[in-house]
């Protein structure tokens, strides 16, 4: 979740890698200079809003123009020069970049979850970022709480 407020809610699926693109072509889609760019960067599905837009989830030590830290250990920015930053080896030491995402109106999160067709478990970078995709479902239903 990267925000949730009284105008509604946004948020990141992360289990779900579509991908990797060399980050040469990242760069050059960016209008960046890609020279030296070696090496891929995973994408992910972030969500079906505007999949042709990406944020990027990172650890906190990064930190660029609009970064923002959103929980412990994971911050998010649209700044392009992340991508610059990890090119140069200077970037994040953990990063997930996610085209599109998922929003909420207000009012709509609280009562999907009250439907019960979420559950809720404390984020953390480990379950973030680690790059088994496949087991993150498990490992998150697994820290959830039940409450009868």
């Amino acid at each position: 979740m990267l925000r949730h407020d009284a105008t509604g809610a946004l948020g990141l699926v992360v289990n779900r890698p579509v991908g990797t693109l060399p980050l040469a072509r990242v760069l050059e889609s960016l209008g960046r200079d890609p020279e030296g760019a070696g090496g891929e960067i995973r994408v992910h599905y972030g969500g079906p809003v505007e999949p042709e837009r990406g944020v990027v989830l990172h650890t906190p030590a990064w930190e660029g123009g609009d970064s923002r830290v959103v929980h412990d250990g994971v911050a998010v920015t649209s700044d392009p020069a992340i991508f610059d930053a990890i090119a140069r080896g200077t970037g994040p030491r953990r990063a997930m970049f996610a085209a599109g995402y998922a929003g909420w109106a207000a009012g709509q999160l609280e009562a999907e979850l009250q439907g019960g067709f979420w559950f809720v478990v404390p984020a953390d970078e480990a379950l973030i970022f680690d790059d088994d995709a496949a087991s993150k479902w498990e490992r998150a239903t697994e820290r959830r709480k039940v409450v009868l």
